[in-house]
């Protein structure tokens, strides 16, 4: 798998934005929560990943087990959690006359629980898995572990003590963080069980994912990336109303351009911002699009006059990546994200995504009503035809993509969703793409959600219902209590990372339903 990393990157700092995102850092609401129960993993082949959990004991018995070496105990917390650890030990019988080393082990699923990281092979760093290993040197101790973890589940393993003393553990608590308020949430009374229930796994699935900026993902990345950003923001729109939240990231990403004025797929914001050097077509695109989708819930004409050269000059650059028939350059050294999928070419999909985001551009701009306007819906007239003449299909009916004439899911998804075609011709598109599967399918909940997203705007609203509970009410069956950042019901081990152990198990851009649901009444 290749990564982006830049030799050279000159960042272009705006101190003033900078601080606009600064003073709209919120405050973060802390939660005390204690384990549920005792459990312990058990294989079973018919549960994803081949491990699920059963009850020992409840929780608040345990201060009365007494642990030595080799000894080891899981607790199950009830649900997803996020935040910090504490814990009491005590010791039992002779004087402590040795420290005692102490293995904890975090996991978000029970499959972390089962399977030694030790045996991690994946190419990304393994220092993401949660574990400590610590050494007690005075016993009794309160310990308070100083790192935030994401996780339901935590495994006890005394490594060892001495042959003079056992220990036992109390006082187990979690301080949860979020900047998420629940009581912001209107909830909802659906008829439909099985939506209700979606609805109230993607607005948990949020909930752990906002903290000082909208994470993509609590145990992993824990950053702020553009395309997770875009789509928790039209959840947040329907939920919690944070506009101030979204406020800041934008301005995140506007205070780090690079020289060209490219925003960065993603930002860090500890020990200071800093501008990942990773950029993508699409991911700067939708800069643009979640300043559209900001002004429209927002109204702020402020935030829009400020960062609209930004959100232009995203535009600008992209179109300087079409070719003499205006489409989008396929080339080996370019990057767009679109989906997870192996295989998947990106030209036509970033085609789609293009025309996408110069719509909501043009009506930036007739909101501002700047002269770009003119220039915007000419070139856009242009790459529309461009892409009905060299990437629609005749004979199969398809939007195809690259050199080898690639059909895909996405392709037609994001042209859809682009309104390249009319109403009609969307919704034989996507009866089409539904009844003849092509080959190069959907890899992530990202991607599902645009595909339900453009079964609601061609006119397929039951179908989009059917997608939605095939996929996110799946995953629920399937064990999750938050959302995950890669499902394939068809290979439930599936990771682009070469290990399921490293898969984000609360992911932001998996909380959408919640968006779906509400703002199209499903």
């Amino acid at each position: 798998m290749s990564i982006q990393k830049l030799e050279k990157q000159v960042i272009i700092k705006n101190d003033h934005f900078i601080e606009q995102a600064e003073q709209l850092k919120p405050k973060l609401f802390e939660t005390d929560v204690e384990p549920i129960s005792i459990v312990e993993v058990k294989r079973d082949t018919n549960i994803i990943h081949g491990w699920k959990t059963e009850f020992v004991a409840p929780a608040s018995s345990l201060a009365k087990y007494e642990y030595g070496k080799n000894d080891s105990f899981i607790l199950d917390f009830g649900n997803h959690q996020v935040g910090y650890f504490s814990f009491h030990i005590r010791p039992t019988g002779s004087p402590p006359d040795a420290p005692l080393k102490l293995k904890l082990t975090f996991g978000e699923m029970p499959v972390e629980m089962a399977e030694p990281f030790e045996n991690y092979e994946g190419w990304l760093s393994s220092s993401w898995l949660q574990e400590e290993t610590i050494f007690v040197d005075v016993l009794p101790a309160t310990i308070r572990l100083p790192r935030r973890y994401s996780f339901r589940y935590v495994k006890f393993e005394v490594i060892d003590t001495s042959k003079k003393y056992l220990v036992a553990f109390e006082n187990i608590q979690l301080k949860t963080v979020t900047s998420a308020n629940i009581n912001d949430v209107q909830t909802i009374s659906h008829q439909d069980a099985e939506l209700q229930k979606i609805d109230e796994v993607s607005i948990k699935t949020f909930t752990d994912c906002m903290q000082d900026v909208f994470e993509d993902g609590p145990k992993r990345d824990r950053r702020l990336w553009l395309g997770d950003l875009r789509l928790q923001a039209l959840a947040n729109y329907e939920t919690f109303k944070t506009n101030d939240l979204v406020k800041r990231c934008l301005y995140l990403f506007a205070g780090v351009p690079d020289e060209r004025g490219m925003v960065p797929a993603n930002v860090f914001v500890a020990p200071k911002l800093i501008a990942d050097d990773t950029y993508l077509f699409d991911y700067s695109l939708f800069f643009t699009a979640a300043l559209h989708d900001y002004y429209l819930s927002s109204k702020d004409y402020e935030t829009l006059v400020e960062l609209w050269p930004t959100a232009y000059r995203q535009v600008e650059l992209a179109l300087q990546r079409l070719d003499e028939h205006h489409i989008v350059k396929d080339a080996a050294n370019w990057w767009s994200f679109i989906d997870w999928q192996e295989g998947l070419n990106k030209q036509t999909p970033s085609q789609a995504v293009l025309i996408y985001t110069m719509k909501q551009a043009i009506r930036l701009a007739e909101v501002l009503r700047v002269p770009e306007k003119n220039s915007l819906e000419v070139r856009l007239e242009e790459i529309v035809e461009a892409a009905k003449t060299y990437l629609w299909d005749e004979e199969q009916k398809f939007f195809i993509s690259g050199p080898e004439r690639q059909v895909s899911w996405a392709s037609q998804i994001w042209m859809v969703l682009a309104g390249v075609l009319n109403k009609e011709e969307n919704k034989q598109l996507m009866k089409r793409l539904l009844e003849e599967k092509p080959v190069v399918a959907i890899a992530t909940p990202y991607m599902y959600h645009h595909l339900v997203e453009a079964l609601i705007v061609s006119g397929e609203k039951e179908r989009a219902i059917a997608e939605m509970k095939s996929y996110w009410g799946r995953m629920i069956l399937d064990g999750a209590d938050t959302f995950w950042e890669l499902y394939d019901p068809e290979n439930k081990d599936f990771s682009p990372y070469g290990s399921y152990l490293i898969n984000s198990y609360c992911h932001a851009w998996s909380c959408t339903p919640t968006y779906l649901i509400r703002k199209y009444d499903l």
